[in-house]
């Protein structure tokens, strides 16, 4: 039976009239991110930074915190995009962007909880980018910083839908695109790839959005989406998923995204993931604490 909420869903998605308005700097961030570096001006990067004096807070608390490895203490904009790079810090300020896209009422899903995920697979599709050549690491971290803006759009067009979903995920254990699926007759796949479209993310981003939990339903980008769809289930397996336990056992050397990367990077035949595992548990267990107190910045 065809669910009754998909209608209504479409309508609202093809105006997104409830979506939020998107954070002052988030769009001129994500275009400087597609421009090469030596067209860029630091005081431009910084001014964009500094046009939202929370966002500007939040970023220097990352520059601050163990995730980014600083030795010194960074107390201004124009200092951390000194010590750190333009890139660098652009990635930070895309990060404390996507936060302030959540509403305030978040339909018995924690902002935090959404934040840990989002962070913590960006970290880690970079750290996997590295690890197996991918061409820009860079572009791993965007992609799994914004892989899951269609559950935002959920939250905002389709609250009490999107809370009966992730009820049945967590009574079920299932993943949350599966219960979406159901509930909504929609995942935050679908959602996300219209958002993505509506704010002309570069078509590689917009892949991600879309298929990171079908990777064999995009022809173009599959290495990009096979990165973070990986990224995506180990952050999940590892405690920072949605805020739930999912009943279902992983083998990442079975999944099918993985034999099309074998293909394009054949080191991954003898790649060890139970290393690489530990390896990025180190980032789940500080992405929680760093979360945490910079969330409370926000608001």
């Amino acid at each position: 039976m065809k669910n009754s909420l998909q209608p209504t869903l479409r309508e609202r998605l093809a105006r997104l009239d409830q979506m939020p308005s998107i954070p002052v700097a988030l769009l001129p961030l994500l275009r400087s991110l597609e421009q090469p570096l030596d067209r860029l001006e630091m005081q431009e990067i910084v001014d964009l930074i500094l046009q939202d004096g929370s966002l500007a807070a939040q970023c220097l608390h990352l520059v601050n915190s163990p995730l980014f490895g600083q030795w010194q203490t960074v107390d201004s904009i124009r200092g951390a995009v000194a010590l750190l790079g333009m890139q660098r810090m652009r990635d930070i300020a895309v990060s404390c962007s996507v936060l302030k896209l959540m509403p305030n009422n978040s339909a018995d899903f924690d902002p935090v909880v959404f934040w840990e995920h989002s962070l913590a697979c960006a970290l880690v599709c970079r750290h996997f980018a590295q690890r197996v050549g991918f061409s820009d690491p860079r572009k791993a971290y965007l992609s799994g910083l914004l892989h899951d803006i269609g559950i935002v759009a959920h939250l905002w067009i389709e609250p009490k839908g999107f809370q009966a979903a992730l009820r049945l995920a967590r009574t079920e254990g299932l993943p949350l695109h599966q219960a979406e699926q159901t509930v909504l007759g929609q995942t935050h796949c679908e959602t996300g790839k219209i958002v993505a479209v509506r704010w002309r993310l570069n078509p590689d981003l917009a892949a991600v959005v879309g298929c990171h939990h079908e990777p064999a339903s995009t022809d173009t980008h599959r290495g990009l989406v096979a990165i973070v769809s990986l990224s995506d289930l180990l952050c999940r397996m590892n405690g920072l998923g949605y805020g739930y336990v999912e009943q279902q056992q992983v083998s990442f050397a079975e999944e099918p995204c993985l034999a099309f990367l074998v293909k394009e990077y054949p080191s991954l035949k003898i790649f060890d993931w139970a290393r690489f595992t530990f390896e990025v548990e180190a980032y789940l267990e500080e992405v929680q604490r760093v979360v945490a107190l910079t969330y409370s910045i926000a608001r």
